[in-house]
C-alpha cells in the first residue's frame, strides 16, 4: 500500500519494498499476469491526470489521495463475504490480507513439490521473497494443509523406497 512511483518499474517486473519490518529494502519480481495489470491500472492512473512524481504514491483514490489501509481491508471483508469466504476452524476473525502471505507461501512450497523441485535448496529464496531474515520466521507461514502433506509424503515416500511409489 505504500508503494510510491518510483517503487514500481512496470519494464522490468519489478517492485521495490522498501523500509518493511526490520527496516529492510527487497526487490519483489511480478508475474507476467499481474505486471499487466498494473501497467493497465498505471495507464488509468496516468489518464485521470494522477501526479507522476516520483513520490507520489502508485495506488491513489479518484482523488489523487493515498488509498488508505482501511479501505483495503474493508473492501477484502466485502469481497470475503460476497465470495463466501470465511474461517472453518472456529477462530475468531475470518480470513485477512495478511493471510495472503501464508496462502502464497503454502502454495508455493506445494507446487516446488509437485515439479519435483529441490525444496530445501528452494526455502532461503522463498523466505528472502517473503523479507524475512531466517527460515524460521518462514516457517510460521508454512501451514499444513492436505495438498501439501501429501506432496511431501510422496517425497519421503520416494527417498524412503528409493524411487519405488507406493503412497
Amino acid at each position: 500500500m505504500a508503494l510510491k512511483l518510483e517503487d514500481v518499474d512496470l519494464s522490468d517486473a519489478v517492485l521495490t519494498i522498501r523500509e518493511t519490518k526490520f527496516f529492510k529494502t527487497r526487490l519483489v519480481p511480478l508475474g507476467p499476469q499481474l505486471n499487466q495489470a498494473m501497467i493497465r491500472y498505471a495507464a488509468l492512473r496516468k489518464e485521470a491526470g494522477h501526479s507522476l512524481s516520483e513520490q507520489a504514491a502508485f495506488f491513489v483514490l479518484r482523488n489523487g489521495a493515498a488509498v488508505p489501509g482501511h479501505l483495503v481491508d474493508k473492501a477484502f471483508r466485502r469481497l470475503r463475504v460476497h465470495a463466501s469466504v470465511s474461517r472453518t476452524d472456529g477462530g475468531r476473525y475470518g480470513p485477512r490480507m495478511h493471510d495472503l502471505r501464508h496462502t502464497f507461501a503454502v502454495h508455493r512450497l506445494t507446487a516446488w513439490y509437485q515439479q519435483g523441485a529441490d525444496v530445501q535448496k528452494l526455502l532461503p529464496q522463498l523466505a528472502t521473497y517473503l523479507g524475512h531474515i531466517n527460515l524460521s520466521s518462514t516457517q510460521v507461514y508454512l501451514t499444513m494443509t492436505p495438498e501439501l502433506l501429501r506432496e511431501a509424503n510422496v517425497r519421503f515416500a520416494q527417498y524412503v523406497f528409493k524411487g519405488e511409489r507406493h503412497v
